[in-house]
């Protein structure tokens, strides 16, 4: 049996920080929107250039509070070219990124950035 990932959900607190993080920071591109006025929610799908798999930005209408992202969540991943570059573009860009770094034994190959509801997103080194 075969089976293709689709998306990725996350909820966020505010839709248009979200989407210009994952837009300007990541370069994903909006792929499609979802308004559900009477449920108060949006879902806004975004993708790269493949589109062979999306994140969902959930965003349900006047949150109370941040979200619990919980222990068991860790981070989304994707790969670049110019690590370096990119590293010090996201810090340019006035966001939380952590130095670069690599497994034990191995140079450093990734780094961490954070977006604005505190989920991680790892950057990785293409091989």
């Amino acid at each position: 049996m075969k089976y293709k990932y689709l998306h990725t959900c996350i909820r966020v607190m505010d839709l248009e920080k979200s989407l210009k993080f994952y837009t300007e920071a990541l370069g994903l591109k909006e792929t499609r929107r979802k308004d559900f006025p009477e449920a108060e929610f949006t879902l806004v799908y975004l993708s790269d250039e493949t589109g062979a798999y999306e994140l969902e930005l959930t965003y349900n209408y006047n949150p109370e509070r941040p979200y619990d992202i919980g222990n068991g969540f860790s981070h989304i991943a994707v790969s670049v070219e110019d690590l370096e570059a990119s590293r010090e573009r996201h810090i340019e860009m006035g966001y939380k990124v952590t130095k670069l770094m690599g497994l034990p034994g191995s140079p450093p190959r990734y780094y961490f950035i954070t977006d604005p509801d505190g989920y991680d997103i790892e950057i990785i080194r293409a091989s």
